[in-house]
């Protein structure tokens, strides 16, 4: 029997009432990757939802070798679909991004670069703040706001130092993806948090990127309901991570040191050469 190939990358997008956009990002995902001549995968984690998304999702796959679908017939949470979705990856290296490519596929290259370029980074996410990053086509200023108020209370809990930790395109070593995941348990939009938090305790290296970010009018956080969730896992969150890793320990590591983030990468170049 000739073995399986290991992927290069696997993507991973949660999807919940994305009949509309999902398709395109499935299609747009599977052109890159075909187009960059690795072995991949994308894999679509489809909650219960009210329109045809995995019905559309079923039919991309069809069509498409490189495509997995799994039905969550519930619906949880970003949280529950993103960890369901890591468990099921088979890359080296797993991404996470949302259904709307609010930051284009071309960025799988340049966060495979940059853990090519640096063996020693376990964790990549896109910084929305980064000097370097171009916003196309900016959030209302409501929700721009908001996104801010949660960014200055996650520094004021003293939770991280990280300036954006809700940017919806991530990227992990499977060797950190898997460890971290097992040991993430929340359901919600404040998973992106935890991931970071539990990745920081873990002893992990994580480093930023620019991005190219064009706001999607269509987003899937109810400002409201969503922000009052994500406020209170705001205040059990740090006795959450300490309960999981003492439930589950993780074998000690040194602390992490500032991954190296230069004012201007090849990253940062093609961020602004696609403007």
């Amino acid at each position: 029997m000739i073995p399986e190939k290991v992927p290069e990358y696997s993507v991973v997008i949660p999807a919940l009432n994305e009949e509309r956009r999902l398709p395109r990002a499935l299609r747009e995902l599977t052109d890159y990757g075909t187009a960059r001549g690795t072995e991949f995968e994308v894999i679509a984690v489809v909650e219960r939802s009210r329109d045809q998304t995995l019905q559309r999702a079923a039919e991309a796959a069809a069509r498409r070798a490189f495509i997995r679908v799994v039905d969550n017939p519930v619906q949880r949470g970003k949280g529950y679909a993103v960890r369901t979705g890591v468990h099921r990856a088979r890359g080296r290296i797993i991404f996470v991004m949302d259904a709307d490519l609010s930051v284009p596929v071309d960025h799988v290259g340049f966060f495979l670069d940059r853990f090519a370029g640096e063996p020693e980074v376990d964790l990549l996410i896109g910084n929305r703040q980064h000097a370097d990053s171009l916003i196309a086509r900016r959030q209302s200023r409501f929700r721009e706001s908001m996104g801010k108020a949660f960014n200055l209370l996650v520094r004021m809990f003293g939770y991280s130092r990280l300036a954006d930790t809700q940017c919806g395109f991530k990227a992990y070593r499977r060797e950190a993806a898997l460890p971290i995941f097992e040991r993430q348990m929340i359901d919600g939009f404040t998973c992106d948090l935890e991931v970071l938090l539990l990745a920081e305790a873990m002893g992990m290296r994580i480093g930023d990127m620019p991005v190219r970010w064009t706001n999607s009018p269509e987003s899937r956080v109810r400002l409201l309901a969503d922000s009052v969730d994500m406020f209170l896992d705001l205040l059990r969150l740090r006795r959450l991570v300490r309960r999981t890793l003492r439930e589950k320990p993780f074998p000690a590591r040194p602390p992490a040191p500032a991954c190296a983030n230069p004012s201007r990468t090849e990253a940062s170049d093609a961020v602004g050469a696609g403007s």
